[in-house]
């Protein structure tokens, strides 16, 4: 008798099936026992594929996701064992959530899928030779050329990224890798600022230059100014007010002339 056969006609074959059944039927208490009855083959696959890439925990819950899809999509008329379904729905649910969930930076999809098969290769070589494969080895086995293994190697470092506030040695003057990095500097842009402020203002009286200055550098008020120039709070309000429209039509010239 074929083994398909066998396998069909097993009493746990045979009770997996009639669970199927029920649950078709609408029995939630089926469909809770086919996911008891199957939970050690998501064990199974989520340690097969979880390997040093993220905790078994998260890959675990992926591969009970697949799992209930599995059981949900399975049609009970089809006669083929559950676990010939469940197995490549679970893989699947699983090679997304590395594909999608888990890249510090997304390559090109071609990419990294091929950078995951080559990391699972390097994983069944390395048990088979003791050692870590060679580019060599990797390229045979997946029927790859020796640049698309190393493109692939080099796409896979992709996979994680390095946190700003990871320690560094002892010996950098830098505590973490962030600290090596340079921040925004507002001074820059205010240096600028003010040497146009500067140009600007040559072509304005001396008494005008000074409003604006104890305006707004002293950030007096107008009162104050008045006081210290020795004029009314309103005539401080018009010189201001005609010391900005000068400065504005001179920026304005001088924007035209850049752009003849």
């Amino acid at each position: 008798m074929p083994k398909s056969y066998q396998l069909r006609d097993h009493p746990r074959a045979r009770h997996d099936r009639r669970l199927l059944e029920r649950m078709a039927d609408g029995d939630p208490h089926a469909r809770e026992a086919l996911t008891e009855r199957f939970l050690p083959l998501a064990h199974k696959l989520a340690r097969r594929y979880s390997g040093g890439r993220d905790t078994y925990d998260d890959v675990f819950q992926v591969a009970c996701i697949g799992l209930l899809k599995a059981i949900d999509g399975f049609d009970v008329r089809r006669d083929v064992a559950f676990s010939s379904y469940a197995v490549p729905t679970i893989v699947g649910e699983l090679k997304r959530y590395f594909r999608d969930r888990t890249w510090a930076v997304r390559p090109p999809r071609d990419l990294l899928e091929r950078a995951l098969r080559i990391e699972r290769a390097s994983e069944r070589l390395s048990e088979r030779l003791h050692q870590a494969p060679t580019v060599g080895q990797l390229a045979e086995l997946l029927d790859l050329t020796c640049e698309q293994v190393l493109e692939g190697l080099e796409a896979a470092r992709a996979q994680h990224g390095a946190s700003l506030d990871a320690p560094l040695d002892h010996g950098d003057e830098a505590h973490a890798l962030g600290d090596r990095f340079g921040d925004f500097d507002a001074g820059f842009e205010r240096a600028e600022e003010r040497v146009l402020a500067e140009q600007l203002s040559r072509g304005l009286s001396k008494r005008d230059r000074e409003i604006l200055r104890l305006r707004f550098e002293q950030d007096l008020t107008q009162a104050e100014i008045g006081a210290v120039l020795g004029v009314s709070q309103m005539q401080v309000s018009r010189l201001i007010r005609s010391a900005l429209e000068r400065l504005r039509a001179v920026a304005a010239h001088d924007e035209e002339m850049a752009l003849v």
